[in-house]
Parts: C-alpha cells; sequence; structure tokens
C-alpha cells in the first residue's frame, strides 16, 4: 500500500515538471521530493520517473496513473473538508489567502487584531499571493479576491467596491505634464500589469483604453507595479485607496467610471458553516476597517446601500450560524454564490 503523501509528491512533480519546481510548490527541498518519489516506486514495484536531457519526466506509466492520483487528491481533499466542517470548536487556525495589497490594508485597519481580541483561540494566518489558491484542495480556508468567482464550489459575499484613477508620481508629472481626458493616456508612458497579473481587469480596461501607449516598465506583482508608477517611470490605474494615500502619487484623472473592482470574500461550500469559517466571515461582514484607516476610494457593496465609506455590508452573527440561509447564485452571472442574508 502506498502513502498519500508520496502521491502528494508525484503530483507535484507531474504539474510542475521539475523536482526543483514541485519541491518550491510544496515547500520542501528537493531531496524530499526524490526520496518521496523513491519511495512511492518502490511500493507500486514500477517505474513513475525517468531520466531525461536536463532533468526527469514521467514515464508512460507515470503519465496514465496521474489522472488515478488527483482522484484520490480529490477525496483526500472532501475527507478533509468535512472534517473540518464537523469541527464545532472555535479553536485553530484559519488560513486566509489575499493578494498582498489587500494584506497591506487589513493589517493597516487592525481589523486581524480586532478579530483576534475577540477570538483569542483562532489565529489568522494571511497567505499573500497573486496566484488564486485552489480551496478545494484546502491551500487555504477563505480568499478575498478581486472579481467574481468562476468556481460553482464556492460561495461568499461581496464586501466592497474598489474605485480607480489614473496617476503619476509627482516627478513624471513635472517632466510629462498631465492627461486631462482618459484618450489623452494614448500619448503619455504608462506601466504595464504583467505575467501573474496581466489577468485582471484592470490590465485588460488599459490595453483597451490606450492600445498604442509607449509601456516603460511591466510588473508581475501588484506591489512592483506601485513601486514602478512611485519611482516616475509612467502612468497608471491604481485603486483610490491606495494612490490616494501615499503622497509620492498624484491622482490626475478621478473615479474612472468604466472601472470598478468588487471584492468577494469566499470559502467553499463544504466549510461555509464550518464555526471557525463562519466566525470570520461575519466578523469582517460586521466590521469597519476602510473608515477606520480614514480611507477613500472604497464604496459598499451594492446589495446594502450603507454609507460611502463602508467596506462590507451587514450578516449574521456567530450566534445565528446554524440559520444562515442557503447560499443563491449571484444574478450576474453563474459564479460564486452569494450568502443570502
Amino acid at each position: 500500500m502506498f502513502d498519500w503523501n508520496d502521491l502528494r509528491h508525484f503530483l507535484a512533480f507531474a504539474r510542475q515538471g521539475s523536482t526543483v519546481a514541485a519541491a518550491k510548490a510544496l515547500g520542501v527541498n528537493q531531496s524530499t521530493v526524490h526520496r518521496r518519489l523513491d519511495e512511492l516506486e518502490r511500493r507500486l514495484g514500477s517505474r513513475l520517473i525517468e531520466r531525461h536531457i536536463g532533468g526527469y519526466r514521467l514515464t508512460e506509466l507515470g503519465g496514465e496513473l496521474q489522472p488515478y492520483a488527483e482522484r484520490v487528491e480529490d477525496a483526500v481533499a472532501a475527507l478533509e473538508r468535512h472534517l473540518a466542517s464537523c469541527d464545532h470548536d472555535l479553536t485553530g487556525t484559519i488560513r486566509v489567502t489575499c493578494p498582498a495589497s489587500v494584506a497591506d490594508r487589513l493589517a493597516r485597519t487592525h481589523l486581524l487584531d480586532r478579530f483576534h481580541a475577540r477570538y483569542p483561540s483562532l489565529r489568522v494566518e494571511l497567505v499573500m499571493s497573486d496566484r488564486f489558491l485552489d480551496l478545494s484542495k484546502g491551500e487555504a480556508d477563505i480568499a478575498i479576491r478581486a472579481g467574481e468567482s468562476r468556481d460553482g464550489s464556492l460561495v461568499g459575499r461581496k464586501i466592497a467596491e474598489g474605485r480607480w484613477g489614473i496617476y503619476a508620481s509627482r516627478s513624471y508629472v513635472e517632466r510629462h505634464g498631465r492627461p486631462e481626458r482618459l484618450e489623452d493616456i494614448e500619448r503619455h508612458f504608462v506601466v504595464a500589469p504583467d505575467g501573474a497579473i496581466a489577468h485582471y481587469p484592470v490590465a485588460q480596461w488599459l490595453r483597451a483604453i490606450a492600445p498604442h501607449a509607449t509601456i516603460a516598465a511591466r510588473s508581475d506583482n501588484w506591489p512592483g507595479f506601485v513601486l514602478a508608477v512611485k519611482s516616475g517611470a509612467g502612468l497608471a490605474p491604481l485603486l483610490m485607496i491606495e494612490g490616494d494615500s501615499d503622497r509620492e502619487l498624484v491622482r490626475l484623472i478621478d473615479d474612472v467610471p468604466d472601472l470598478v473592482t468588487n471584492y468577494y470574500l469566499l470559502a467553499h461550500r463544504d466549510l461555509q458553516r464550518a464555526p471557525r469559517v463562519r466566525a470570520f466571515f461575519d466578523f469582517v461582514a460586521n466590521a469597519d476597517p476602510v473608515r477606520q484607516a480614514k480611507g477613500r476610494g472604497y464604496g459598499p457593496s451594492s446589495s446594502c446601500g450603507r454609507s460611502p465609506q463602508r467596506i462590507a455590508c451587514d450578516c449574521a452573527t456567530h450566534d445565528s450560524a446554524s440559520r444562515m440561509p442557503a447560499p443563491i447564485a449571484l444574478p450576474e452571472s453563474r459564479a460564486a454564490a452569494i450568502i443570502a442574508e
């Protein structure tokens, strides 16, 4: 009989294409990946990995076994989610994945400090990544994401609308002037999202509004993108709450009507009633971190109609978690569900 952990390392190698990349994805060293693969081959009595020019690759049998191993992975993940949902204690760690820029704003509002004060036996671990971690595989418990999820296994709620403006550094404006209208961006230098953030709606909007603008810098991560704008490389759209809070940046064009980012708090359906997940959902939904940060550029979820600085709508308290209504589909798409009030 084989060990699931050996299969996990096998799948990481199959997906990443090398033992080095597999080790990085799993957070272990390369020798551990080799040891696990050797042990799996020994238990199965067959070769799954073979050497080739420049490294290793799956054998024919290894390729045939990959989809079966993925089914085992799905079953293990479902088992872990079910066990987590049956845990009624408000203790342990809640892994929340979000972009680094969102994590920075969470830290500045002291939202997590107040959550820990209210639930001293719970600990939030931020997993900061521009990559969408797989909640169904347990890579995180909760996600804060910009834009609607297309994963029908996720439930959640819209918690905020981020408004955007066009920004540049003061040094850029002194050298190149400022655009008066969106059409003027075409005649300026711009900073372009690349790599992992090239699919962001703001990246698509910039390509559409200024397809012939000179790209002075590119970045595949959001902190680097903002840093490039601050350095004076070019102008770019930024969230108003982010751009207005930085003294090195100048807002050139106010509130772009066609560029609004909706933020969602998401979890897997199987975990939506887990007390620790429910506790974090309710706490964030009833918090007002943006107002406390004295920032601008966030509006309320369109479903609540609160004051313009409100980041989230109210939802049921933790005490009423057992009476939480079933999720309903978002009307705009067949994306993630939003927890009904």
